[in-house]
C-alpha cells in the first residue's frame, strides 16, 4: 500500500473549485469542502494509518479569519513526511466578474464584510481575497483558468496530482497574446517575431502539432536558434530552479494565436526535455489538444 495522499485545493472564489473538486472525487479521492483551517492538521494526520487513501481538502476565502494560519499548517504537514499537493487555482477579474454575473451568486467575503458594517463591491472583495490569499501561491502549483472549458481544467488537475512531486514538475505551456498572458507562467518567452503559418492558406486550419506546419516551421533557422536558445536558457538555470526547493515550474510560450508558433517550440522543447520528470504539455487555446 502507497503513503496518504493529500491534495488541498485552494485559490480565488469563482475560479473552479467546485469542477476542480468534482473531479477528484470522480477519481476516488475522499473529499471535503470547505474545511475549517484549524481542524486540518488533526483530520489529515488521524488518516496517516489509512495507506493509499486519497484525500482532498478545499479551502478559501469561506474560513478568512483562519487563512493566516494555514502556510505553517501545510509546512508542519509536510515536515511531518505527509505527501500533501496544493493547487491555488485563480484566473483574471474579467473572466470572475462574467462568472459571478452568469451565477449570481455574492462573493463569500460579501457577507463577512456586511457584517463588519462594510458593503464592498464585487471587485473590491476580489481584490481583499487576493491579499489574504497570497501567502498561499507559493505553497503549489498554480492554475490560471481564464478561458478554460470545465474539461480544461479537469484535464489540467488531473495531471497536477498524479505527477510525483519529487523532483520539480516542469510545464511547458503555449498561449495566445492575443488573450493574455497565463497568470500561472513562471517564465514567459514569446515568439511572435517567428515567421506565421497563419499567412498560408493551407497551413492556417492546422496547428503546430500538425506535419505540414511542423515542417514548415522546421525548415527556417530562426525558429531553430529561437528554440536552442530557449532550451540553453532552461539547461543553465533549471537546477537552480531545483535547488530554490520550488516543487513546480511552468514556462509559457506564446504566439499571437496560440495555435501554430506556440504550439510548436512548446511540443519541440518538451522532445527536447522528454527525460526530465515529471513533464507536463498544455496547449491554452487549443482545447483539442493536451
Amino acid at each position: 500500500m502507497g503513503a496518504l495522499n493529500v491534495v488541498l485545493i485552494t485559490g480565488i472564489s469563482g475560479s473552479g473549485k467546485s469542477v476542480a473538486l468534482r473531479m477528484l472525487e470522480d477519481a476516488d479521492y475522499t473529499c471535503v469542502d470547505n474545511l475549517p483551517v484549524r481542524f486540518l492538521h488533526e483530520f489529515i494526520v488521524s488518516r496517516v494509518g489509512n495507506a493509499g487513501e486519497r484525500i482532498a481538502v478545499a479551502i478559501d476565502a469561506r474560513s478568512a479569519d483562519e487563512l493566516g494560519e494555514l502556510p505553517g499548517i501545510i509546512v508542519s504537514l509536510r515536515e511531518a513526511g505527509i505527501q500533501l499537493r496544493v493547487v491555488f487555482l485563480e484566473a483574471d477579474d474579467v473572466t470572475l466578474l462574467q462568472r459571478y454575473a452568469e451565477s449570481r451568486r455574492r462573493h463569500p467575503l460579501s457577507d463577512r464584510m456586511r457584517k463588519k458594517g462594510q458593503v464592498l463591491s464585487l471587485e473590491e472583495c476580489l481584490a481583499q481575497e487576493r491579499e489574504l490569499l497570497d501567502p498561499l501561491r507559493t505553497q503549489g502549483h498554480v492554475v490560471d483558468t481564464s478561458g478554460l472549458t470545465p474539461g480544461q481544467l479537469r484535464a489540467w488537475v488531473r495531471d497536477i496530482v498524479q505527477a510525483d512531486r519529487s523532483p520539480l514538475l516542469l510545464t511547458f505551456e503555449s498561449f495566445a497574446f492575443k488573450t493574455g498572458v497565463p497568470r500561472d507562467a513562471d517564465l514567459v518567452f514569446d515568439v511572435r517575431c517567428l515567421p506565421n503559418p497563419h499567412y498560408d492558406p493551407v497551413l492556417r486550419p492546422l496547428t503546430g502539432r500538425d506535419e505540414p506546419v511542423a515542417d514548415w516551421l522546421a525548415g527556417f533557422e530562426d525558429v531553430g536558434q529561437m528554440i536552442d536558445d530557449i532550451e540553453g536558457f532552461l539547461r543553465k538555470w533549471l537546477p537552480r530552479y531545483t535547488e530554490d526547493t520550488r516543487s513546480y515550474l511552468t514556462v509559457a510560450i506564446g504566439c499571437t494565436g496560440g495555435k501554430h508558433r506556440s504550439v510548436y517550440v512548446v511540443e519541440t522543447l518538451a522532445q527536447r526535455f522528454a527525460e526530465h520528470k515529471p513533464l507536463l504539455v498544455r496547449h491554452r487555446n487549443q482545447p483539442g489538444l493536451s
